[in-house]
């Protein structure tokens, strides 16, 4: 039944239809788009930091995501996955896989710690600088892999050498007392306050005695001979890995991180005038490395060496132990034999390729680049370079031509030719293909970013930072930078932060750089956690390391390199960036949407 008849129906007032979320609020669905790439990037930084799927897939999520969600098109998403910076890391890294195959990294290292010696703070100086200097131009992970073997190698020589004089001198002192006691008991004049023993048993029991308090100072001696050796297994373990990772930031080349700022640049702002390349890099990151490597290894020497210049530089003729230990490395050195034509072919091109890379366009003179093909605009880049050389590996053979025949094969076949410095299957087999798909996942999301118009949301909201001084900014970034990528790898967080941290920089008016620099160089101190970096892996499994001695290290460590990149930034990077003004080309980004 009808609780209100029909005909009393129309005298009634209509209620009017609800009013939709947008009439309320005008701004629900101003930021759709925004808020659908956020939704990615949060999706991809959780999946990355979980490591629920493996890294370089995960960066395959904006082909699927942007494309569905109507961000870009998928042939605009997928042509970002081969950039210029992409070209300049395959080049870099078949010129590191040269070096390696032919083993010029380690005759390298031998060599340079056959200089510097065996004392203990030596050593691990050179270890560092070794590593340091691998790990500038090949994988610091393979830096260390190879570093450590011979390091525990030279510390096990000097160990069992020590060992077994302090046991000749145990064994010589001990026949030296009882003779000695034998004689003072038969020949000492009696005094009131001695007895001397009268009977055999007497002199047999402090006999017995003197040779458990000898018997003891031994052992003590020995216990603290192996505390001494486990701080500087540990020491030397931990030297190897934080130089090789330190090593990384000084070449565009020598981390990935390097290589994302250098492409999100090219980028977001693509009039910059190559404002980073390998040269300008190399100019601001080399003083910083080497001033975190020196204090590294003070802040090393301090926990687990001491202060003790004597005992650890070594003054005066070398002892029995050094010359023995010494003679370990000569002969890993000799097993290398005289240098080969593949060997110095290698480096010649090695060499090649550095100087082109620095000479390309330096900045305080015109390059080369300029001068050969009077181009306005840099056509060719540093990744055309690399490329290039690293070609040659592939043609030069790695033997010099002669006329009596290359021999024979393993199937016993007449070698015509001999093969070339590199071949595929070498490339194939240690070329890691996953980070060239996480560097163009990275590009990826930086073009759905401005596309979407989320950064330009992002720098908006960061806007009030502006009345905080820069270098606070930039040392506070940088900490929350460094903690990030103790749980993620470097390459993921670079590609997270830089995006937004570009935003920020265009929206409070200061020099992207100023930001970006020190942000993309702090990804890299990964020195708390053993997961941090597998060069920390590695070191954990080979130095008898407890989680707590690479936490209280590389807490100071993080902190070290966080002022020396700062001081970097402030100092001389100030003017060569010129740092203390907006530049014109920051205005204008990439893609607008």
């Amino acid at each position: 039944m009808d609780l209100v008849p029909q005909k009393l129906l129309h005298h009634l007032p209509h209620a009017d239809p609800p009013p939709s979320p947008a009439a309320c609020n005008p701004n629900i669905g101003k930021f759709v788009q925004e808020a659908k790439c956020g939704y990615a990037i949060i999706l991809m930084a959780l999946y990355w930091c979980t490591e629920c799927m493996p890294l370089a897939v995960t960066a395959l999520l904006p082909v699927v995501l942007f494309p569905m969600m109507g961000i870009m098109k998928a042939g605009d998403v997928s042509i970002e996955y081969l950039k210029d910076s992409n070209m300049l890391f395959i080049g870099g890294l078949l010129v590191a896989i040269a070096v390696e195959n032919w083993n010029l990294h380690k005759r390298i290292a031998l060599r340079v710690l056959l200089l510097v010696g065996v004392r203990p703070a030596l050593l691990m100086m050179g270890f560092m600088i070794v590593s340091a200097f691998l790990s500038m131009w090949i994988s610091n992970t393979a830096t260390t892999a190879m570093m450590l073997p011979i390091a525990h190698a030279v510390l096990q020589q000097l160990k069992t050498t020590e060992l077994q004089a302090e046991e000749r001198d145990f064994q010589a002192s001990g026949k030296d007392n009882v003779g000695f006691e034998l004689e003072s008991s038969q020949t000492k004049e009696p005094t009131t306050k001695e007895k001397i023993p009268d009977t055999k048993q007497e002199l047999e029991a402090e006999t017995y005695v003197c040779q458990i308090s000898s018997d003891i100072e031994h052992e003590s001696k020995m216990k603290a001979m192996e505390d001494k050796y486990d701080r500087l297994t540990k020491g030397m373990s931990l030297s190897v890995c934080y130089s090789a990772s330190i090593g990384g930031t000084a070449t565009l080349t020598g981390t990935t991180p390097n290589l994302i700022l250098k492409g999100q640049m090219d980028k977001l702002f693509p009039g910059n005038g190559d404002v980073i390349n390998f040269a300008s890099w190399f100019g601001f990151a080399f003083p910083s490395m080497l001033l975190m490597l020196a204090i590294s290894w003070l802040w090393l020497q301090f926990m687990f060496l001491g202060f003790n210049m004597k005992r650890s530089f070594g003054c005066g003729a070398k002892s029995d132990r050094d010359k023995e230990a010494y003679a370990v490395m000569r002969a890993e050195y000799k097993k290398l034999g005289r240098m080969k034509f593949a060997e110095v072919a290698v480096l010649i091109i090695f060499i090649l390729l550095v100087l082109l890379w620095f000479f390309r366009e330096p900045g305080f003179f015109t390059g080369w680049a300029t001068v050969l093909f009077n181009q306005e605009d840099a056509y060719v880049s540093d990744g055309t370079v690399a490329i290039l050389m690293s070609m040659l590996f592939f043609v030069i053979p790695s033997r010099m031509p002669t006329c009596s025949g290359y021999g024979c094969n393993e199937k016993g076949k007449t070698v015509k030719a001999p093969k070339a410095l590199l071949t595929w299957k070498v490339v194939h087999e240690r070329m890691p293909w996953n980070i060239i798909l996480l560097l163009g996942g990275g590009f990826a999301l930086a073009a759905g970013s401005e596309v979407s118009g989320l950064s330009v949301w992002l720098g908006s909201i960061l806007t009030p930072l502006e009345k905080i001084p820069p270098f606070a900014i930039s040392i506070l970034l940088s900490l929350l930078v460094a903690t990030f990528t103790e749980c993620s790898s470097n390459t993921a967080t670079t590609t997270l932060f830089l995006p937004i941290l570009a935003s920020m920089a265009t929206a409070i008016k200061i020099h992207p750089l100023y930001v970006m620099l020190p942000c993309t160089i702090a990804a890299s101190l990964a020195f708390m956690l053993p997961v941090a970096t597998p060069p920390n892996a590695i070191a954990f499994s080979f130095g008898n390391l407890k989680v707590i001695d690479m936490v209280r290290a590389g807490f100071m460590l993080n902190i070290i390199g966080i002022l020396c990149i700062n001081l970097g930034i402030n100092t001389w990077g100030y003017s060569m960036f010129d740092m203390g003004t907006f530049p014109q080309w920051a205005n204008h980004t990439g893609s607008q949407p």
